[in-house]
């Protein structure tokens, strides 16, 4: 599609493609054509937005990573020249969309329960609820919706269990995370979906003032006990650290799953394997390979930089697309292949430099888990409908798929 009629003044040159961009009918897991010519012109191009903006689109590998980390960028969502998904609304995912002093400040109150060895710690645990879905599903009824038997469930119940969430209250919080990420809800309805997520942590943390747990959302309460935080910034942090816990990580299960019964023989590898090094290795190559944070990272320059031989100017935004890169044949040799015993560890699915997803180390543990025990318990694991009827997730921030009919 170019873009030919969002800027009718004629301002906008009509050769522009307009991002984001359509995947290709029947290529589901690859990122959209436009992308791979973007990506074939060079390192950096311009691309159209909805409102006319004509911000940078980055998608090599080497570029993305200097750019991400380079200090003249900045998150701020607030800041003119931002290339907004949507009209903004005022409100903002908490540090994501901070730039620092006050992004590492807030991002420092949450990482202790992120690092590695904590959450390498929560193995067993997370086993267990891995093991008690596909019991569940086992003795239910087959064929089933592997989003809401399996993918959904499990990182919402982890994550429920860390933040000190209820997961009885799972269906509203699904709910109104669905809304917040999806890229064709009105400002108004995001604005009311984060509304009531955060008065809903608001009110958790009010109970938790009383009565505190060995839980991150009782240590983000004394936080705010001591000063240190606002309530209101808590409650944000909060709203940030639930839709993250479960809508991305719900989706890779869902996707990585469809993507390996279409690889038959890479499923067999993974299904027959007791080596950990293989699983993680699959668990980084399906990131790779699969990348749903489909909307491209954004960021606006703060003053003028060159990356590429080409000038950014302060103002211009700037979209990052970690699935073109991702398929950059400069850092992964044949990278529309799934390979997962290909060393995928450069990939940059969880971003890159200060905004790098601070909760990979739990995804990536819930993966290994997920990846390494369903289709071993459940070795004829197979989709109860042809491919091109399952409806993928285009219309939203995070892709992914509604739903994945499966039997067995």
């Amino acid at each position: 599609m170019t873009h030919s009629t969002l800027n009718p003044a004629g301002t906008t040159p009509p050769e522009l493609v307009e991002f984001p961009m359509p995947r290709a009918s029947g290529c589901p897991f690859d990122p959209p054509p436009a992308l791979y010519a973007e990506q074939k012109k060079g390192p950096i191009t311009k691309v159209a937005l909805w409102n006319g903006g004509t911000p940078w689109v980055v998608t090599h590998h080497a570029e993305q990573k200097a750019v991400l980390s380079h200090p003249a960028v900045s998150a701020d969502i607030s800041r003119p020249g931002y290339p907004l998904q949507a009209p903004f609304n005022g409100g903002t995912l908490s540090f994501i969309l901070m730039d620092d002093p006050e992004h590492a400040r807030l991002r420092r109150m949450v990482t202790a329960p992120f690092a590695i060895k904590r959450v390498e710690a929560m193995r067993p645990a997370v086993q267990k609820i891995v093991d008690d879905a596909i019991d569940a599903m086992l003795a239910g009824p087959n064929p089933v919706d592997l989003v809401e038997a399996f993918a959904l469930p499990i990182p919402s119940l982890v994550i429920s269990d860390l933040l000190g969430v209820p997961y009885e209250d799972h269906g509203f919080f699904q709910d109104n995370s669905k809304t917040i990420v999806r890229r064709d809800a009105t400002a108004e309805e995001g604005a009311a979906a984060f509304a009531n997520l955060a008065a809903y942590l608001d009110g958790l943390m009010g109970q938790k003032m009383e009565n505190p747990g060995d839980d991150l959302l009782s240590g983000l309460v004394e936080r705010v006990k001591s000063g240190e935080l606002a309530r209101s910034d808590a409650a944000q942090m909060g709203v940030l650290l639930l839709i993250a816990g479960h809508e991305t990580t719900a989706n890779m299960i869902a996707l990585g799953t469809l993507a390996l019964l279409e690889h038959p023989e890479q499923l067999d590898l993974l299904r027959d394997t007791d080596d950990p090094a293989l699983v993680a290795s699959a668990v980084n190559e399906l990131l790779r390979y699969l990348n749903i944070t489909h909307s491209g990272r954004r960021r606006v320059a703060l003053e003028d930089f060159e990356i590429a031989g080409i000038t950014i100017r302060a103002g211009d935004g700037i979209i990052i697309p970690n699935d073109i890169a991702n398929r950059d044949p400069a850092v992964f040799p044949e990278p529309d292949e799934l390979d997962i015993a290909r060393d995928a560890k450069r990939h940059v699915a969880f971003g890159f430099g200060p905004h790098q997803c601070l909760g990979q180390p739990l995804a990536r543990l819930e993966l290994q888990v997920v990846y390494s025990t369903l289709y071993r318990r459940i070795p004829s694991l197979r989709l109860a409908t042809d491919l091109e009827n399952i409806p993928f997730k285009s219309d939203g921030s995070v892709y992914g798929v509604y739903e994945l009919p499966v039997t067995w």
